[in-house]
């Protein structure tokens, strides 16, 4: 019996057949950017160019890495290629159910839903790539001020650097801007409501336009991040866990207060050398 209405029908086969697809592939390539930012050997975070002689505990923050070889264009396209590599690996989970509920709301509108769907995916990394840019020129600052100090400054400004970074990130959890952007990364329905457009260069435009709201919920937590070194194993897990749980969270404000004041009392405690962190580069 022929189908009356052909285009409602391939668009809910669509509907129920994509999520899966889409899943596999996210899994996928979450786990091939987590494979490949594990295999990488290359210590990214405020390097002392000449290595790291004479500098113990907190000073472990100024690490020989890809900083080391001073401003090039080669340099900033390997940081950039690692950096975008990294945030889809972290970010990728917390951004699942947005890429999901873009790609129902797609094949509710037309056929074509895979092309779309990775289009608003390459629009939303396209802004931490962007990111990486910044990243690149923060780290190579740091590297060539952690150079002009001797070895016995290292361990004083490490911790304090540390220290107010991690306090700095606490306070931003209270802020009015984390909380508009983190409600528009709580809510996906709201956002594809709210944002849609149509095509593939609208696709690519609420894909950036996510990514700039998700940008402004993490970026002081991806601070800590360049602070302790960009590669390091034990602070990439821990703020992937982070970001996800609280995009997760619906109603998350007992979960973002306790992690503000978790944030500025770790900085107090490193910038006193009441807690030292050996673990934070590895």
């Amino acid at each position: 019996m022929p189908d009356a209405f052909p285009g409602k029908s391939s668009r809910l086969r669509n509907l129920r057949g994509m999520p899966l697809g889409l899943l596999a592939s996210l899994v996928v390539l979450t786990a091939a950017a987590w494979a490949l930012t594990l295999s990488m050997d290359m210590p990214m975070g405020i390097a002392v160019r000449g290595g790291m002689e004479g500098m113990e505990g907190m000073a472990g923050m100024a690490m020989a890495g890809i900083a080391a070889d001073g401003w090039s264009l080669a340099g900033a396209a390997a940081f950039l290629a690692v950096w975008t590599v990294m945030m889809a690996a972290m970010m990728l989970p917390a951004a699942a159910p947005m890429i999901f509920m873009f790609a129902a709301a797609q094949a509710r509108r037309e056929q074509h839903v895979a092309v779309p769907t990775w289009i608003f995916v390459a629009g939303y990394m396209l802004v931490w790539a962007a990111a990486g840019l910044l990243v690149y020129v923060l780290v190579q600052i740091g590297s060539e001020f952690a150079t002009s100090l001797d070895p016995p400054q290292h361990s004083k400004w490490a911790p304090l650097a540390l220290g107010i970074t991690l306090g700095v990130a606490g306070l931003y959890q209270f802020t009015t801007l984390k909380h508009i952007c983190l409600s528009h990364c709580r809510s996906p329905l709201a956002f594809v409501a709210q944002h849609w457009r149509d095509g593939r260069v609208g696709a690519l435009e609420m894909g950036l336009r996510h990514g700039l709201y998700c940008f402004g919920c993490c970026w002081a937590l991806f601070a800590v991040l360049v602070a302790v070194g960009i590669m390091s194993v034990a602070w990439m897990l821990l703020l992937t866990l982070v970001v996800f749980v609280e995009k997760l969270l619906q109603r998350g404000r007992r979960f973002e207060v306790a992690l503000g004041i978790a944030l500025m009392a770790l900085g107090i405690a490193v910038s006193f050398g009441a807690i030292e962190m050996p673990w934070m580069s590895g």
